[in-house]
This record gives structure tokens, C-alpha cells and sequence, in this order.
């Protein structure tokens, strides 16, 4: 377990990247994250084009690998955006 503040989001956040994306609902992770306009920008880009399950595995997977204090830097506090 980390004592890194934040890092406890990133298993799940990770999980809600790549699962429901698998099915066709990218975006949830970043709602979770609490990154509602990035939630609704892939969630359109699922209507629009289809590419946003693929950027939520993506997202998904970059989140499981990086350190904890690395997805607190970028994902929590800084709020990164795109991967």
C-alpha cells in the first residue's frame, strides 16, 4: 500500500480504462479522476469516430504502469489531460 496521497485512484482508474472501454464506454475513467469535460470528450469521440475506447485502454494501461507518485503528478494533481 502507498502512502502517496492520490494513489489509491490508481488501480481503479486504470480498471475503468480498459474494462468498460472493452465494450464500447470509454471515458468513465476519467469522470472517476474527476475530469468531467475529458469524460465527455471521449465519450464523443466514441459517437463521432470510435477512437475513444482505444484512447481510454491506452490511458488505462499508462495508469497501471506508472509509479504512484508518477499517476499522482500527472493524473491527480497536475490533471494531465491526454496520456
Amino acid at each position: 500500500m502507498s502512502s502517496t496521497p492520490g494513489a489509491d485512484k490508481k488501480v481503479m482508474a486504470g480498471i475503468l480504462g480498459i474494462v468498460p472501454s472493452l465494450f464500447g464506454f470509454g471515458g468513465i475513467h476519467r469522470f472517476y479522476l474527476g475530469d468531467v469535460a475529458g469524460g465527455i470528450i471521449r465519450f464523443l469521440l466514441i459517437i463521432a469516430c470510435g477512437i475513444g475506447p482505444m484512447i481510454s485502454i491506452i490511458e488505462g494501461i499508462l495508469y497501471l504502469t506508472k509509479s504512484d507518485e508518477d499517476f499522482v503528478k500527472d493524473y491527480v494533481d497536475g490533471d494531465k489531460a491526454w496520456f
